[in-house]
């Protein structure tokens, strides 16, 4: 163990040094040059949000995309948590007046959670160990002469040691202390450590069984009962479930090393020779592998195979909501929406195309009864009539294709879709704080029938309401860090809002508490100032609203829309402070700014290089131009209107070999989900996704995706369905 002094007077590196180190740490990690990270991370200390730093401040970061800035961003709070710890450990060994320049230095050094942890684990307060319990008995000369490994008597030193008022009764005793010393600084030991690490990492096995008696309970996990594979490439979707089987009591979980290689390892760092002391020093050396470091590096894997599991299943779940999230819109239609059901009925909602509730009602297509189903034909087309319905959307839960069936048979006008809504969420979105704000008067029902008429108009809109994990496209999402993946799907959610962009003045305060620099207390500012006042005319009267100031202005500012007010670059997403920019153009051009919007000649006439000054740059200006020519443009594809196979309505239904339509619900690490309209998922497993190798199935198929598929066995006890895409 290092040999210290009390240096209370020294300094820790200064901030501006810690910075700069990690500007460098951040540029080499991932790829960029320190002038990008450099700008990146003043913006981000500055208030500025991801999506306006990769959207409106390009020449600052090198046109940085929103992916390389959150790596920064993310990158950047492990750094300063990490100083945190190392701030942390180097007051404690500075209180106790452990703190040399030698150990100071290692600790400045360490640029891993874990190894500053290996640094300090020798120094940190402990319960009572062996170890400790030996060395209140003076053993602990003892052991630095076995480990000199010199040419000596063993036993004859340890008789030396013999004392019975410290409880030492035999020479034996006084060697097994010494050892408990050494086997406990073997296992603290930082090179020890990392090499250990290194072999876990290497050469660790996970490997699962089954808790005895609990075999018939746990059959679920049965495929783990007797388990076993290289931890290093464990997928993330079987480290989740067998630890969710252990945490259920049905599993035990254990990740090992090659024993002999481990302590091979060891005794090459500590044992030298054959001598009487050597083979003392080989005992402690097997001691603290097994009874000390095996266990301790245990956890650490554990811990690192969670971590990637975890990060693996949040990246499908975030990638799976981002597709969702992104699903075309129908738009704004005049839509009848309905929530259908067996015996309580259907519950159906008429909207206007702003989504605002016309009417509600209540039908009874699916009882077995020719009254009924006339009752509901007549009401049906009554509102259609009525109220100009220009497009019909209908849950898929229970009665969903039944319900469709039937509107299908009414002889709707050809105009009129009619289309199946994923209705996953709908239910929580009812029940919350959200909908009873929106719908104070109207009960469960009719709040979900709401929604699924809305999700058809704008899935984003909507969807935003929900707590993205009552969606239904995760991995094992309850079994993953929770705060971690809320984060990830929070950004994934804001990512995909100012994407698309906001229209301001219909807008939820939902919708807008993810828009660059707003929040909910400032979403809900503009809504309540938007009811007073009527709707915005241009988008610098944000600036009128309560406690919304410059920094919220500008970081908002360009992801907001306003249709047909009297700046048509309100309807655009060019920011604002970019307005006397493509006046200039206009200026230059002898027109209008409205003349640039609708005149492509106009558009190809301008030379971007004569616009560039200190502040915007020629991806700025490329940017502007694009706009120009489609302004407001939603980068979301086009809706397509999808049918499932008549006829085909439930599990019973499937016959093997059929080939069906189908949409894809989730994807995973082993494959794919996809309704094809039996009120029951199909999983298409990674092997049956294409008629080639696939090892991620996202490179594969995307949600909401529309698919064919064929049908390769039904398990209808289990009810499971197996499908194909080869």
């Amino acid at each position: 163990m290092e040999t210290t002094t009390n240096t209370t007077d020294a300094t820790s590196p200064a901030p501006a040094v810690a910075a700069e180190r990690h500007l460098h740490r951040l540029a080499r990690d991932l790829n960029l040059r320190p002038t990008q990270v450099a700008a990146t991370v003043t913006l981000l200390d500055g208030g500025a949000t991801v999506p306006f730093i990769a959207r409106y401040r390009k020449e600052a970061t090198g046109t940085l995309d929103e992916v390389a800035v959150e790596a920064i961003r993310e990158g950047l709070e492990r750094l300063r948590e990490l100083d945190k710890r190392r701030e942390a450990i180097r007051a404690s060994l500075e209180e106790r007046g452990l703190l040399g320049e030698e150990l100071r230095a290692k600790i400045d050094g360490a640029e891993t959670l874990g190894a500053l942890e290996d640094i300090y684990l020798p120094y940190r307060p402990k319960r009572r160990t062996r170890a400790t319990i030996a060395r209140e008995k003076g053993l602990e000369p003892l052991a630095d002469l076995l480990f000199a490994q010199g040419i000596i008597d063993p036993a004859a030193e340890a008789a030396a040691f013999i004392a019975a008022e410290k409880g030492v009764m035999t020479a034996a005793e006084a060697l097994a202390g010494a050892r408990d010393i050494l086997a406990e600084r073997f296992s603290e030991d930082q090179a020890a450590r990392a090499r250990m690490r290194d072999l876990y990492a290497r050469s660790g096995v996970l490997r699962s069984r089954v808790t005895a008696g609990k075999e018939e309970d746990g059959a679920k996990y049965r495929d783990y009962f007797e388990w076993q594979e290289p931890a290093v490439s464990a997928p993330s979707h079987r480290i989740l479930a067998i630890r969710r089987g252990e945490k259920e009591g049905f599993l035990t979980l254990r990740i090992i090393a090659p024993e002999e290689e481990a302590l091979g390892l060891l005794c090459g760092l500590f044992v030298r020779g054959e001598g009487a002391a050597a083979q003392q020093v080989r005992l402690a050396a097997e001691d603290g592998f097994k009874r000390l470091l095996s266990l301790a590096m245990e956890t650490e894997s554990r811990l690192v195979l969670k971590e990637r599991a975890d990060r693996e299943a949040i990246r499908v779940f975030a990638a799976n909501l981002r597709e969702l999230l992104l699903a075309p819109p129908l738009g704004g239609k005049s839509m009848l929406a309905i929530d259908p059901g067996f015996r309580t009925g259907c519950k159906v909602v008429c909207l206007d195309r702003q989504g605002k509730l016309l009417d509600t009602g209540v039908v009874y297509p699916n009882f077995d009864t020719p009254r009924a189903k006339d009752e509901a034909a007549a009401k049906i087309r009554g509102w259609c009539e009525r109220f100009a319905v220009e497009a019909i959307a209908i849950g898929n839960g229970t009665a969903g294709r039944e319900t469709e069936a039937f509107v299908r048979g009414l002889d709707l006008p050809a105009a009129v879709p009619v289309v199946m809504v994923n209705e996953s969420g709908a239910s929580i979105y009812s029940a919350s704080e959200i909908a009873r704000e929106e719908f104070p008067d109207q009960d469960l029902t009719v709040r979900g029938a709401v929604s699924i008429g809305r999700r058809l108009m704008d899935p984003l809109a909507e969807l935003v309401k929900i707590d993205p994990k009552s969606i239904g496209v995760g991995q094992y999402q309850h079994d993953v860090e929770q705060s971690a993946l809320k984060q990830s799907l929070d950004a994934v959610v804001t990512s995909c809002v100012n994407q698309v962009g906001v229209e301001l003045n219909t807008a939820s305060a939902r919708l807008l508490s993810f828009v660059s620099g707003l929040g909910p207390s400032l979403a809900r500012s503009i809504v309540a100032f938007r009811d007073t006042h009527g709707p915005f005319a241009a988008r610098a009267d944000l600036l009128t609203v309560p406690r919304l100031g410059p920094k919220a202005f500008e970081q908002a500012a360009g992801f907001l829309r306003i249709r047909a007010g009297a700046n048509p670059l309100d309807a655009s997403a060019v920011h604002p402070e970019s307005y006397p920019v493509v006046e200039r153009m206009a200026g230059d051009l002898g027109c209008a700014v409205a003349d640039l919007l609708r005149d492509d000649g106009l558009r190809k006439s301008i030379a971007p290089a004569r616009y560039v000054d200190e502040r915007v740059g020629l991806p700025t200006l490329t940017d502007i131009l694009a706009e120009l020519e489609r302004p407001g443009r939603d980068p979301r594809e086009r809706f397509e209107v999808f049918s499932f196979t008549d006829g085909v309505d439930k599990i019973e239904d499937l016959v093997v070999g059929m080939k069906l339509p189908g949409l894809v619900t989730n994807v995973t690490a082993f494959g794919a989900f996809v309704d094809v309209g039996v009120h029951q998922d199909g999983l298409v497993h990674v092997s049956q996704l294409a008629n080639r190798f696939v090892k991620d199935p996202a490179q594969v198929v995307k949600v909401q995706q529309r698919v064919q598929v064929t049908v390769l066995a039904v398990d209808l006890p289990r009810r499971r369905i197996s499908l194909s895409m080869r």
